[in-house]
């Protein structure tokens, strides 16, 4: 929107996003940490961070160390208790919907940017700590030194620093007895300080504890070591485990001998604890709690990596039929619903045969079957997956059925990598759904080979028209009765640089699909229509040059103007260019598209319905379209091979059309003309005209032009052609 003249600008009275998710946050942290700023300042402080958030999500290049970053600077503005992380991470969740940024990168790169925060967070209050512990041992042990060297520094002070201390500290001899120990400490363990005073180091030890730090510990013990660092488990008094930031430090005699240990523990159980919780989010899905797409992958990946030879792997890529109609119908909260009584079915089978379940997104699920058995063992696996989904979901009163689609891929570790084997179950999986849903489908490497073509020969149409790779060839259509040229149907072909030419068959459709069919066809009739001129001239007399039209084409607003241009860019008679049109594209066919027909039949074109018979309609029903001429399709003919090979029943049937559509004023051409016997049964029709190989094969211009088709063998001799293709010309 655009502002008015004169007046505010509406994007400058929009409520400031950052500022107020700033806001909520400030509010959310008020009282967590002491933080020796004004709340204006505060507030200021955490919008800073907020956009460098939102500049990061929606950078080009995504660095989500930045994320730690703000995690850091959080810590640095003294925002260090726990629960500041913990109602930041829910305020910043929360606002992932409000910031201005694509879905697509909110839903990846803000779960990663979040998680990169935690982290930082967590790295610099663990730095912070390790600071104030390397300050308060700095403090004793300078305090204790200058009290021995210099005497000046008094037992008080030095227990005020001990006591108050908000980190663990305590002091113990050589063979592990505690002799002394802070408050903070004791807090720690959740023991009365002089039953530790009667304790050993080792009883503290955790089951978990690893060889490394025991080796540690006795390197010190030795004065191997000055000091060691380590992340550790302990016990607390009532059994409780407490992780902690562990420092152990030497302290010597003035000759340099070993005389005492000192421990400074700082403990960062719910840290740990929300590490741990952390981790589970970002490799579990949080609405059915099945691996997400990352864990998945990565034990795939693990799979692969650690797979010996001949191992086998099964996938099962399973989808929901219509999902999308139950979300568009009932919500998506019922949609969600529904996603978790699917996940709920599909892991009780999945981990019951000892296999793994994950949820890549959306209503996609997928199956991991390390060392399969063979193809036998995924599909008994996918049908009790389909029969565990077949019974109804009840779900906000309604009795909800559901359905499933399955792509399974079951083969050898060695030869494929692990994006290859998804690629493989996901293109399966849609061939069961273009199989009629509700069915698995078993990965066939034929199969695949022919749509990885189609799909490469559909990206590389637009470049083709543009690089003009497309020819035309040509086919006669011979009259029955005199055997004289009838017209000339123009045939689109695809000289592709690698593959050679490649028929309509192979990619026409892939043409309709993607629209390209409309610039694609405007090219054919351009080209089609300045080829007969060059034969024929300008002659309504002349043959005519056939253009087939696609169903898309013909809904096509600019069709009329399209096929005005090609005449008359060309030269070419309106009468001489004939539109051949699929039976089906013209059944139903509404209000505008008859309308586009009549146009052109008002322009003088010939109008031919192809392939007829292969379709719904009728002669009835064509009887009120402008059509000059019924295409019969070779089907009619496929049977006739020879005299005493005819059919009576096709007889009669062929011989039916041809008189009714002639009490219609249509013409009719047989198509699949191959035999001597097919012309003698369609002249003794009076059908009009023919086309097929033993009328003449399709040729490109320059043999069409210079070589008239070959008279075929055994029937009446071809009377020669009006005239020479390349002579004729407007007189």
């Amino acid at each position: 929107m655009k502002p008015t003249p004169g007046g505010p600008d509406p994007a400058q009275t929009q409520p400031d996003v950052l500022t107020a998710v700033a806001r909520t946050w400030a509010d959310a942290v008020a009282g967590t940490s002491y933080v020796p700023l004004p709340r204006a300042e505060v507030e200021a402080l955490l919008r800073a961070l907020l956009g460098r958030l939102q500049a990061t999500l929606v950078a080009d290049r995504f660095r989500p160390e930045e994320g730690c970053a703000v995690g850091a600077a959080l810590v640095d503005a003294h925002f260090t208790d726990a629960r500041t992380l913990s109602h930041s991470l829910t305020v910043l969740w929360e606002a992932a919907a409000r910031l201005d940024a694509p879905r697509s990168q909110v839903g990846a790169r803000w779960h990663v940017l979040v998680g990169a925060l935690a982290e930082g967070y967590a790295r610099a209050s663990q730095e912070r700590a390790l600071r104030e512990q390397d300050e308060i041992v700095t403090a004793a042990l300078t305090a204790r030194y200058q009290a021995e060297q210099a005497l000046q520094m008094s037992e008080a002070r030095l227990r005020a620093v001990f006591a108050g201390a908000r980190v663990g500290i305590g002091i113990g001899d050589l063979d592990g007895r505690i002799i002394d120990l802070n408050p903070a400490l004791a807090a720690i363990f959740g023991y009365p300080t002089e039953e530790l005073r009667r304790r050993r180091v080792q009883d503290f030890m955790h089951p978990t504890d690893s060889e490394p730090v025991w080796r540690l510990y006795d390197d010190l013990i030795r004065g191997d070591r000055d000091h060691f660092r380590v992340e550790k488990q302990f016990f607390r008094a009532n059994g409780d485990s407490v992780w902690t930031h562990l420092s152990v430090s030497l302290l010597r005699d003035e000759a340099g001998r070993p005389q005492y240990q000192l421990a400074v523990v700082h403990d960062v159980t719910e840290l740990q604890q929300l590490q741990t919780q952390l981790r589970y989010e970002a490799h579990h899905d949080p609405l059915t709690g099945l691996p997400n797409r990352t864990l998945f992958l990565a034990q795939l990946d693990s799979i692969f990596a650690s797979a010996e030879a001949g191992t086998r792997v099964g996938l099962c890529f399973l989808d929901l039929d219509g999902f999308k109609a139950v979300n568009d119908t009932l919500g998506h909260e019922v949609g969600d619903q529904l996603l978790v009584k699917v996940a709920r079915r599909i892991d009780d089978v999945v981990t019951a045969a000892g296999h793994l379940v994950g949820r890549l997104g959306g209503d996609e699920f997928v199956v991991l079957v390390p060392g399969s058995t063979g193809r036998g063992q995924l599909v008994e696996l996918a049908d009790r997956m389909l029969a565990v989904l077949a019974a109804p979901v009840h779900l906000a009163g309604r009795e909800i059925a559901v359905s499933a689609s399955i792509g399974i891929v079951e083969r050898p570790v060695e030869g494929i990598d692990p994006a290859e084997l998804l690629r493989a179950a996901d293109m399966t999986l849609y061939w069961a759904k273009a199989d009629g849903k509700n069915r698995w489908a078993v990965f066939e490497p034929d199969r695949d080979a022919r749509d990885i073509n189609r799909y490469a020969l559909s990206s590389a149409l637009p470049a083709a028209l543009d690089q003009e790779q497309f020819v035309l060839h040509y086919q006669p259509l011979m009259k029955i009765a005199d055997r004289s040229l009838h017209g000339v149907e123009a045939l689109v072909r695809w000289r592709h640089p690698t593959l050679g030419l490649i028929g309509p068959d192979e990619f026409v459709g892939l043409a309709e699909e993607s629209g390209l069919i409309v610039p694609l066809g405007r090219w054919v009739l351009q080209a089609a229509c300045r080829q007969a001129y060059e034969w024929f001239g300008t002659c309504p007399g002349s043959p005519f040059i056939s253009v087939n039209l696609a169903a898309q084409q013909l809904r096509e607003p600019g069709l009329v103007e399209d096929i005005r241009n090609a005449l008359v860019s060309s030269g070419l008679h309106p009468q001489q260019l004939q539109l051949e049109i699929t039976e089906s594209a013209i059944v139903g066919t509404d209000h505008s598209t008859r309308s586009t027909l009549r146009r052109l039949s008002d322009m003088d074109l010939r109008i031919a319905i192809d392939d007829f018979g292969t379709g719904y309609s009728n002669l009835a029903y064509l009887r009120h379209l402008p059509i000059d001429e019924i295409k019969l399709d070779g089907f009619f003919l496929r049977g006739v091979r020879a005299t005493e090979d005819i059919d009576p029943v096709d007889e009669q049937i062929v011989a039916s059309l041809v008189s009714l559509a002639h009490v219609l004023g249509l013409t009719v051409t047989a198509e699949g003309v191959e035999t001597a016997a097919q012309v003698s049964l369609l002249a003794a029709m009076g059908c009009d005209a023919g086309q097929g190989t033993h009328l003449g094969p399709p040729a490109d211009a320059v043999e069409m032009a210079f070589r008239p088709p070959a008279r075929p063998v055994g029937v009446l001799p071809i009377g020669e052609l009006p005239v020479q293709f390349g002579q004729v010309r407007p007189g």
